[in-house]
């Protein structure tokens, strides 16, 4: 069986870790043999670290400072976060991050300069970068136009953005993820867009606990501690057969086109001595 790969979780979730015992050999059986586990503040990276040394045949390490969180930011999250790209089990990634005019009081100018940074980093080391964009796409461009990016490209995590931006971020390196999320009916526009993708740029993800897909795509029910539904990681193989259905695929070869792209997109490459520079 060709094996997938999840290009965007969070394992790492407090939410998940009383049930990471059943969820890894689950997502074993069906040949999910690379996941993203992605950190998203200060806080949670040692946990996506330890996850990566105790996993390292499975778990591939990201780390960033999101959106949601940089009021929680120390003085010291960019020394932070670079030794934790040299000293973690190699690679390691960065993000999530990104921008987000969704969420309400917060400081947009401290999103752009802490996401400029990260992007920076990623830039310095061609690391990959998992990007979160909610209704800051013009911001997100302009950002991009004018600062370098890495050589490999970037991804834009469940990517929400509108058909028309495809051709101008595929452009600047975008990679595109798909989420189970896109297969509830009412996702007309988004799989419009998702159909405008050129082949070599798709992806897919989990976001697992997040993204809830569709109750026909969850072959692996679970529970959070307080009985919320939650994604869970081996509901994969299912997203990607909805992803097929959408795009018109057949689905071994969509699942074949997937893992080259992850293989192309998260390749790893040699650590140097400065690479934690900016």
């Amino acid at each position: 069986m060709t094996a997938f790969c999840d290009a965007h979780n969070h394992l790492q979730d407090q939410r998940l870790e009383l049930d990471l015992p059943d969820l890894l050999p689950a997502m074993r059986r069906l040949s999910i043999t690379k996941c993203v586990v992605n950190g998203t503040c200060e806080e949670d990276w040692p946990r996506v670290i330890k996850l990566a040394h105790r996993y390292p045949d499975l778990i591939l390490p990201s780390l960033g400072l999101h959106p949601w969180h940089i009021t929680t930011r120390s003085p010291d999250w960019v020394t932070n976060l670079k030794q934790f790209l040299s000293e973690g089990p190699e690679p390691v990634f960065i993000g999530e991050c990104g921008l987000d005019r969704s969420i309400r009081d917060s400081n947009f100018e401290a999103q752009k300069e802490v996401f400029t940074i990260q992007l920076a980093l990623a830039t310095k080391q061609d690391l990959p970068l998992s990007i979160h964009c909610v209704q800051a796409w013009g911001p997100l461009l302009e950002i991009l136009r004018t600062n370098d990016i890495p050589k490999r490209g970037f991804l834009l995590h469940s990517y929400g953005g509108s058909p028309e931006l495809v051709t101008e971020l595929a452009s600047h390196g975008a990679y595109f993820s798909f989420s189970g999320r896109f297969l509830m009916n009412n996702r007309t526009r988004i799989r419009e867009t998702f159909c405008r993708i050129p082949s070599d740029r798709l992806l897919v993800e989990t976001d697992a606990p997040d993204m809830l897909p569709p109750a026909e795509y969850r072959e692996h029910p679970l529970e959070g501690p307080d009985n919320t539904p939650l994604n869970h990681p081996a509901n994969l193989p299912q997203i990607v057969r909805g992803m097929a259905e959408i795009l018109g695929h057949e689905e071994q070869s969509l699942r074949l086109l997937l893992l080259n792209n992850f293989s192309s997109f998260f390749r790893a490459k040699p650590r140097t001595k400065k690479d934690a520079e900016i």
